[in-house]
């Protein structure tokens, strides 16, 4: 009988709209993730209508990811003080605002700063999203699969922004790329005006100024020499400066953390092994997943000829087995615990990115591709979910928004070093081959190219099979642990 009077009233203090809070949260996390490649496809359009250089294309990508990098923990401890809905409502509605102005954009220079602003805006709500969640959702089994929702998107996202930004472009015009947005955040924001409750950090809520400066000038240049790293090679000034840099400017920001009272990043939040795991584990995984779309998006339009539309749909694969084992992963994660789904989950997408190495010229979509992205996202999406959980492991209520920031920020990081990195294997393998095998004549470039590809698989499954050894070590969580502290900061 007690046992059933304390399941009731545990029952009266959740909250009754938590479902629809997740919804309305899935739609802001489900925008952010798109915008990270629903713009891929639109470039070749947009260059032409405002007369953007080679040069310059880079910057419709890099001017999002740069911002959105650069300022994430800062937006992280913004929720956190100034209330969680509150900023998770303002992130939307200047997300809708900066991508109406991109949608508009007369010339290169407005693109480029509403792109820029985006990054800004997200910087404010993805945080907030993931905190939203944290609070909302204080049973364990009920977490997971709110976590799995959110994972599933995470992972699936990408792949859908690419259908829907070749569609749009195709049938609409490059501007709704942008557009679409507009209309998604404003509802988006009506929903969580009824259905998001306010939660906000106890305690002191003073900004670490200074670490403010080095952290957000220290990403930027981490971010920024990657990217140069990717376009003009490693031994480029520009990219030893910004390395150098981003390197002086993060230590000054951990000895800063050291010593103020109430720091940006509280070293609490990364020193416990869960946590810190998780955030190396997403670290790597964005390194070795960023480079899969980037290599096999490039393979199916270049080598295989597919329009940029048919290239979307044949990343659908690997969207259905997210979808499909992020629904597994969630009904698992309560009853075995973390580590029996990561480590086993990398490895099998390490083994779907090694299936790609067989690739060529010449083989088939379907006999060739789609078994790796099944085995791929089948993996992918045991992970997801669970570093989406051990990311937050007993955080405190007052940490919860820089930790969901972590998360953010290894991921971007991430991507940037994982594309600059691979960018580098994949062109000297082009290379090599290409002067190797001359007496291939006109076929030597589409083979070369192939071969370069297949190289920097081989790297991005090297970069999992890592990443499932740091887990195997990190994580010592098991599910009853995770039992007894999935509530824990939510006092």
């Amino acid at each position: 009988m007690s046992v059933q009077n304390s399941a009731s009233a545990q029952d009266k203090t959740l909250d009754p709209t938590r479902w629809r809070t997740l919804f309305v949260v899935a739609i802001a996390q489900l925008m952010i993730v798109l915008d990270s490649s629903i713009m891929n496809i639109a470039i070749p359009s947009a260059k032409i209508d405002l007369g953007i250089t080679d040069a310059n294309q880079q910057w419709i990508i890099t001017a999002y990811t740069l911002a959105f990098g650069s300022l994430l923990l800062l937006g992280g401890r913004i929720g956190d003080y100034m209330g969680r809905k509150r900023i998770f409502l303002i992130g939307l509605m200047g997300f809708a605002a900066a991508s109406a102005l991109g949608g508009i954009a007369s010339n290169q220079e407005l693109l480029f700063a509403s792109r820029a602003l985006q990054g800004v805006f997200a910087a404010l709500l993805a945080p907030a999203a993931l905190s939203i969640i944290s609070v909302t959702f204080t049973v364990p089994a009920e977490r997971a699969k709110a976590f799995g929702v959110i994972g599933a998107i995470s992972g699936g996202g990408a792949a859908i922004g690419l259908i829907l930004g070749g569609a749009l472009t195709e049938y609409a015009s490059w501007r709704w790329c942008l557009g679409v947005n507009t209309p998604i955040a404003i509802g988006a924001a009506i929903l969580a005006i009824k259905f998001v409750h306010e939660s906000k950090a106890q305690g002191d809520s003073t900004y670490d100024i200074p670490g403010v400066v080095t952290a957000t000038a220290g990403l930027f240049s981490l971010t920024y020499g990657f990217n140069e790293a990717a376009t003009k090679g490693w031994s480029s000034n520009t990219t030893i400066g910004f390395l150098i840099a981003a390197v002086v400017l993060l230590v000054i920001f951990v000895a800063i953390e050291k010593r103020v009272a109430n720091p940006l990043m509280p070293l609490r939040v990364v020193t416990e092994r869960n946590r810190g795991g998780s955030y190396l584990g997403s670290l790597v995984v964005g390194a070795g997943l960023f480079s899969m779309f980037l290599f096999l998006g490039l393979y199916l339009q270049v080598i295989l000829g597919f329009s940029p539309l048919k290239s979307g749909f044949a990343f659908l694969p690997f969207t259905f087995g997210i979808i499909i084992f992020a629904g597994i992963a969630s009904q698992l994660l309560p009853k075995v615990g973390p580590k029996p789904l990561m480590v086993p989950g990398l490895i099998f997408a390490g083994i779907g990115l090694l299936l790609l190495t067989r690739i060529t010229p010449d083989t088939s979509y379907l006999t060739h591709v789609v078994p790796s992205l099944l085995i791929m996202s089948s993996g992918m999406a045991l992970v997801f979910i669970p570093l989406t959980s051990t990311s937050l492991h007993a955080v405190s209520n007052h940490d919860t928004g820089v930790a969901s920031a972590m998360l953010n920020t290894s991921q971007q990081v991430g991507g940037s070093l994982g594309t600059a990195l691979l960018n580098t294997v994949a062109a000297t393998a082009t290379t090599t081959f290409a002067a190797a095998n001359s007496q291939l004549g006109e076929k030597v470039m589409p083979f070369a190219m192939t071969h370069g590809f297949t190289v920097a698989f081989k790297f991005s499954a090297a970069l999992l099979f890592a990443g499932a050894v740091l887990l195997y070590f990190f994580i010592n969580i098991g599910k009853e642990s995770l039992v007894e502290t999935e509530g824990a900061g939510i006092h």
